[in-house]
């Protein structure tokens, strides 16, 4: 229901104070098992830090829920003594390797990982290695894919690296590191062959994307 006053020879709609919240009240909410096992399935496909709030919109529950449980899971992961843990890091959360894993970590990366990578994975790393530093989104324009597993999978593996973030977006940018360099044998990137005959379609794109 709503009343109506004369404003200025006009007649306005004043609804009533509780219609607003009616209406927040019927819209659906997401349902899963619980706040702490939504949040865990969250973070587990993030590749940055994410924010609180944008957790809590995603799940449409309160900031300050969604921030307790954080905490919470986070103090949980420590007591037991978990390969992993949860951090608020640049104003984000996410999960990192438990810093006591470090080594086995490194080795598991350096030398316990022999399997080849897959076409996807030097596609990317191609891409990487000619247009460094370069943002995961400009990696996907080039390739004409996501790329999210294809980074996380490289950067596990040692041969690019986070080098900080472009200043027009804000974007993490990516490099090849000197483990990249050592497996193939040379001193710098500008031993590498041309590209031209590959991937033609990145001189294009520079133009586009700038």
């Amino acid at each position: 229901m709503s009343d109506t006053e004369i404003r200025a020879g006009v007649e306005v709609e004043i609804e009533d104070e509780g219609a607003t919240d009616d209406r927040d009240a019927e819209r659906p909410v997401p349902e899963y098992p619980s706040l702490a096992a939504a949040l865990e399935a969250v973070l587990m496909v993030v590749d940055e830090p994410i924010p609180a709030v944008s957790l809590a919109q995603a799940l449409a529950v309160p900031t300050d829920q969604v921030e307790a449980a954080l905490q919470e899971l986070a103090r949980d992961y420590a007591a037991h003594g978990r390969g992993f843990d949860l951090r608020e890091v640049a104003g984000g959360w996410r999960y990192y390797s438990a810093a006591d894993c470090a080594a086995v970590v490194e080795r598991f990366v350096r030398e316990g990982q022999q399997a080849r990578l897959t076409q996807a994975s030097l596609e990317t790393l191609a891409v990487i290695a000619y247009q460094q530093p370069v943002t995961r989104a400009r990696i996907s324009a080039v390739r004409g894919v996501s790329v999210d597993g294809v980074i996380r999978t490289l950067t596990l593996r040692g041969l690019i690296e986070e080098v900080g973030t472009e200043a027009e977006t804000g974007a993490h940018l990516y490099c090849t590191t000197g483990y990249f360099l050592e497996r193939l044998g040379i001193a710098s990137v500008d031993e590498l062959p041309a590209l031209a005959p590959y991937l033609p379609q990145v001189e294009a794109l520079e133009s586009d994307l700038v």
